[in-house]
Parts: structure tokens; C-alpha cells; sequence
């Protein structure tokens, strides 16, 4: 199920070029799309962490499927950038419910190890992102259609949600959460671990979701051919499924606050050098280095929180700070795609620089990728070094 919900939500990044070619639209329009596969994986969850403290997780978790099932079908069928977009946004909610629901479900049904239990479940998401591009590719020369991507979605949703109703009537499932009932006191009385979260993976993911949604059109720049670009995204995604597997154990072995800021600094410095490498086997080198970094992050993450969160308002507070990281971080696409294309305040920032005396004018056109994800990286970077100077003084949850 976790392989299927995160397809969902990668898919639409190798298919991004199929759109801008079929409806006649540009990156900024494709950028959306991306975004609100992103905003539709934030929206719910917050909520669903309010649905979470009546109905069993398992429960959710099904529900999810006949969601997906039913937007990918949806999306099958779509015959306008509209419709499309819509899609996105329904195949996004199925994911974010998903995700806020299993998690808790996942660390709880392995209390004993959670941090291996998480990079499992995680190494089975980052498997749907390895074989997205791939996937696609093999579509489009079978088919010619990129409506059949979202028809194996649908039939694979509906045979997996029916497999796992079977299997959860028989399973003996834990009663952990039972207390959690109150998913507002929960924040509040765990709010300073869900800013952190926050903090972290919704700063880190905007960075993110720009930097993967354009990675092919970002490759193409760099001057590789069309389809060497479409297989750096795949390195991209493959180097992740070691990362989630080595990177929870690491969670259960090693203080989790350094370990988890280390990563961090380790994905901005890649960054950085991505912004000044060139060269087919370099950018080899650094984008795997780029995308196990990203990957060790999140069940690293999700252990920290997990197990530190009480039996009580875990999955009340997970879904707090699933939600806040969500919306923080959905955005990253559209702005690459508005910069690019020196859209909306961009183009007013621009217009405003080239009255200034002694600055240089901004292009007119949009900035480069290289310039563009430069910045990202010098913002993370502030964040991160706040939160090493937060941890020195004592000040972040343990």
C-alpha cells in the first residue's frame, strides 16, 4: 500500500515534460501541477489525525486505498490541464491521510523497533520513486498514453486495498493510541517537538520537492541529452532505498538529534556542489550522494518523533506536525517553476531591481536552476545552523 500511495505522488514529477508537450503549457503550469499533488497530500492530514481519534487506524489506512483507487481512475480519464491538476490534487489526499494514519500504525505494531520497522516501511515507498521514471518511460513506448499510468494505479490500488482488508481481519492489532483522543491538547502539550519537526522536514522538503520535481529539466541544462536526464532522476530515488533501510537502523543506534543534523548539513553541502558540478559521471557521483542524504532523513526523522511522542498524543501530535511540514514544504515546485520563468513576484522583484543604482538587473527572463537552487541551499543552511545552536544550548526536545 505504502509503494502504491507514494507512486501517486512521484509519478506526476517523470511526467511533467508529457504535459508540457500535450496541453501546450509551461514549467511554471507543470510546477503547479507538482505542487498540488503536494497540497493535496497536505490538506488531510490534519484532519485525519482528528478522524484518528474515533475510528481505528487500520480503518483509515483502508480508506485510503478506495481514495486512491477512485482518483486514479479520475485522473485516467482527465482531458484538460484542469482536470489533470484536479487528479493531482485527489491522488495527493489519498497519500497524506495515508501516511498520518500508517505511521503511527507501523510504530506502534514494532514498539520494540522502531526505527527498523520505519525504514522497512520506508524502503517500500522509495521503491515506488526508483521505478516512477522507468515506469513511465515503459508506458509511453507500449502505450503512446500517459493515461495508462494512472490505470495501473487504479487496478493495483483496488487489489492491494482488498488484500490488506483480509489481512487485518485476522491480525491481532495493538491498542496503543486507545488514550489518544484529544487532538488539539495533544498539540499543545507537545507543540515544542512538532515545531521542530516541522522546522526540519517542512524547510528541508521545500528545498526538496523543488529540486526533484525539475531534476530532469534541471539535468537538461547541465547539457545531458533528454534521456540520461530521465535516468538521473531514478539514481536520484535509487540511492534512497539503501538510505531508508541503513539510515533506521542508524536511528534506533545513534543519539537521534546529531544524527538527524548531520544529515542535514550533508544534504545542503550536496546541494551546493550540485549547483557547480558538471560532467555525466560527477553529476552521477554527487546526485546519488544528494539523494541518499535526503532519504536517510525521513525515517531518521519519523523515529525521533515517534518514539518520543507518548502513547497518549502520538498520533494526535504526528498529525499536527505532518500536516505543518506538508503545507510548509508543498510549495517548493511552483515557486522553482515561477523564478524560472520570471512569473508573478519574481517578475515585479526584477522590474523594481532595475531602477535601483548599482544593482545588477535581475534577467528578465527568470533565473537559472543553479542560481535558484544555490539560494535554497543558503536558506536551509540557516535553519540548520539555528538548530545546531538550539541543540548546544539544550533547547530541543530529547
Amino acid at each position: 500500500m505504502v509503494f502504491l500511495v507514494n507512486l501517486a505522488r512521484v509519478v506526476f514529477a517523470p511526467l511533467l515534460e508529457e504535459f508540457i508537450t500535450v496541453f501546450a503549457i509551461g514549467e511554471g503550469t507543470a510546477g503547479l501541477i507538482a505542487t498540488l499533488v503536494w497540497v493535496g497530500s497536505a490538506l488531510p492530514r490534519i484532519p485525519t489525525g482528528w478522524v484518528l481519534t474515533r475510528v481505528p487506524r487500520h480503518k483509515v489506512v483502508l480508506g485510503t486505498g478506495v481514495v486512491l483507487t477512485a482518483a486514479a481512475t479520475f485522473t485516467a480519464f482527465a482531458n484538460s490541464v484542469v482536470t489533470v491538476a484536479v487528479g493531482a490534487l485527489l491522488m495527493g489526499l489519498a497519500s497524506g491521510a495515508y501516511f498520518v494514519s500508517a505511521n503511527p500504525l507501523v510504530s506502534e505494531l514494532y514498539s520494540s523497533r522502531v526505527g527498523r520497522a520505519m525504514g522497512i516501511h520506508g524502503t517500500s515507498s522509495q521503491l515506488a520513486s526508483v521505478v516512477a521514471a522507468p515506469f513511465v518511460t515503459l508506458v509511453l513506448v507500449a502505450f503512446t498514453s500517459w493515461r495508462v499510468t494512472f490505470v495501473c494505479i487504479a487496478v493495483a490500488a483496488f487489489v492491494v486495498t482488498l488484500a490488506l482488508y483480509w489481512t487485518a481481519k485476522r491480525t491481532d492489532l495493538p491498542e496503543a493510541g486507545s488514550e489518544d483522543r484529544d487532538l488539539f491538547g495533544a498539540a499543545r502539550s507537545e507543540w515544542r517537538i512538532v515545531l521542530v519537526g516541522v522546522a526540519i522536514l517542512g524547510c528541508t522538503g521545500f528545498v526538496w520537492q523543488g529540486l526533484f520535481n525539475f531534476y530532469e529539466l534541471y539535468m537538461v541544462t547541465k547539457g545531458l541529452p533528454s534521456s540520461t536526464a530521465k535516468s538521473m532522476l531514478t539514481v536520484v530515488f535509487a540511492a534512497g532505498v539503501p538510505a531508508y533501510f541503513l539510515s533506521g537502523r542508524l536511528a534506533d543506534r545513534l543519539p537521534r538529534i546529531p544524527y538527524l543534523l548531520g544529515i542535514l548539513v550533508a544534504f545542503v553541502a550536496g546541494v551546493l556542489v550540485l549547483t557547480r558540478t558538471r560532467g555525466l559521471v560527477p553529476l552521477l557521483v554527487v546526485t546519488a550522494f544528494v539523494g541518499y542524504t535526503i532519504h536517510s532523513l525521513f525515517p531518521a526523522l519519523d523515529t525521533y518523533l515517534l518514539e518520543t511522542l507518548p502513547d497518549e498524543t502520538r498520533s494526535s501530535a504526528y498529525a499536527v506536525y505532518s500536516g505543518g511540514m506538508m503545507v510548509l514544504q508543498a510549495g517548493g515546485s511552483s515557486v522553482v517553476g515561477a523564478l524560472r520563468e520570471g512569473e508573478t513576484a519574481y517578475a515585479f522583484v526584477a522590474a523594481a531591481a532595475s531602477h535601483v543604482p548599482f544593482l545588477a538587473p535581475l534577467p528578465a527572463g527568470g533565473l537559472a536552476y543553479d542560481a535558484i537552487f544555490s539560494a535554497f541551499a543558503l536558506g536551509l543552511s540557516v535553519v540548520v545552523g539555528s538548530l545546531l545552536v538550539l541543540h548546544r544550548g539544550g533547547r530541543l526536545p530529547q
